[in-house]
């Protein structure tokens, strides 16, 4: 009774966020997870909010490329910025996901990747403020390798929490809330950078930010290592090469969950695209850090305001929100071809990319939580951790495949590039409409 005291507020929050009032929902967890199923929703609230924050200030999309240019550093490590942060978080999952197995309580998992993540982020900043050229390069990449490396630790562990604590018709709230309070602080951010005290690309600013988001990794840690997670099973934790090739076999054992890595592999196409609308940007307009403000602006407001939305909808039905989000991912990627190839000056200026950045970031946010949300419902406790390291680990691989992209670009122009993109997002939209529908909010009274 006296814990039901102390988390009055923790209920007030759960109760506001997912309107559940005095009905308790539980679906899909253990009994005995029920009852702390407000302080947990608000703990990990908390501790995604933190984790979103602090992966914007040192995003790989945005941050590090305009750091790499006031230091210096040659292009063709640039280049390299996206598919390390992205490809260094899902290739290893497949042994992370038998280590974890190993763990009972997950959430320590969570805790020391979190931490670890922290350390690299406050390397980084040293890096930023003592070296420059190919050795600041150099050492900024090497630490996000073991940046992205330790988030997979966190991808994989909070899945698997999630699913064990919080109820399957409100994950997707919980998701979407979470991404919608750190959208504000991001929003924030970018107001900071664009303002006119900040006009020129100042080292110290970015080595303040990474800074900054290690500190903030810190705070998330804490609140997730608050969660009251029940021991789950550690069978099946054995050497982890062979657990992992027997996890492998689900591709060709449980159709369903081929379907979704398929459609995952196309909505890459999503993903892949927002680096060359910032080089597009760059290439037609200019203006600093009042240009990378306005982008952290817009992905922010895009974030901020359509999270919940997407939430609420994933929880109804996750495959309709990657639907909608592919297709109109790319329609504004063919908008932004036309705009450029046809020279429209009512597009093509700070604003009008700004709009654009904004629109695409809805967007893509629709398709990762949209998937988030799809693997998470469509797995039980027992394979919860295998389809995410399978899947995860299988877009890695084309992760890596896809950062070539790159190299055609200079070739043929950010604008082709856009466009290429766009056509495979219609293309995975079509797809994800022969997936059946796992969502369980219909049944929620």
């Amino acid at each position: 009774m006296a814990r039901k005291d102390d988390n009055t507020f923790t209920e007030t929050l759960y109760n506001y966020l997912t309107g559940d009032e005095d009905a308790r929902v539980c679906k899909d967890i253990p009994e005995s997870a029920c009852d702390d199923q407000p302080r947990n929703f608000s703990a990990y609230l908390a501790a995604n909010f933190f984790s979103k924050l602090a992966d914007e200030a040192a995003s790989a999309k945005l941050i590090l490329p305009w750091l790499f240019g006031a230091l210096g550093v040659p292009a063709f490590l640039t280049g390299f910025l996206v598919p390390i942060r992205e490809g260094g978080v899902l290739l290893p999952q497949l042994a992370v996901a038998a280590i974890v197995r190993k763990v009972a309580v997950r959430k320590k998992v969570w805790v020391l990747g979190a931490l670890l993540s922290a350390i690299s982020l406050l390397v980084m900043a040293y890096v930023a403020l003592k070296l420059d050229g190919i050795e600041a390069g150099a050492a900024i990449l090497v630490m996000l390798l073991v940046f992205s490396v330790c988030r997979g630790l966190c991808s994989v562990s909070a899945k698997d929490v999630l699913g064990k604590t919080i109820s399957k018709s409100r994950r997707g709230k919980l998701m979407g809330w979470s991404a919608s309070f750190s959208g504000i602080a991001v929003l924030i951010l970018g107001l900071y950078l664009g303002g006119s005290h900040f006009q020129q690309a100042d080292t110290l600013v970015f080595a303040g930010l990474l800074a900054f988001g290690g500190c903030v990794w810190i705070v998330a840690a804490l609140f997730f290592s608050s969660i009251i997670e029940q021991p789950g099973a550690t069978e099946g934790g054995g050497n982890a090469i062979s657990v992992a090739l027997q996890q492998l076999s689900l591709l060709k054992s449980d159709p369903v969950f081929r379907q979704f890595v398929i459609a995952r592999g196309l909505l890459l196409s999503v993903a892949l695209s927002p680096p060359f609308f910032v080089l597009a940007i760059q290439e037609n307009v200019s203006g600093a850090l009042l240009g990378l403000g306005t982008l952290i602006i817009a992905n922010g407001l895009g974030t901020s305001l359509s999270a919940p939305f997407w939430g609420n909808m994933g929880d109804r039905s996750s495959k309709s929100v990657m639907i909608i989000a592919a297709t109109s991912s790319a329609f504004i990627g063919i908008f932004t071809f036309l705009a450029i190839t046809n020279d429209w000056a009512w597009v093509i200026n700070v604003y009008g990319f700004a709009a654009i950045f904004f629109i695409l970031n809805v967007m893509h946010g629709g398709v990762r939580l949209g998937r988030k949300v799809y693997l998470v419902d469509m797995a039980s406790a027992d394979n919860r951790a295998a389809y995410v390291a399978v899947s995860n680990t299988v877009i890695g691989v084309l992760m890596l495949a896809g950062g070539l992209v790159g190299v055609v670009s200079d070739l043929l122009g950010a604008e082709v590039i856009i466009l290429v993109l766009s056509c495979l997002s219609l293309v995975a939209a079509i797809y994800i409409r022969k997936l059946p529908d796992v969502s369980g909010g219909s049944e929620d009274g």
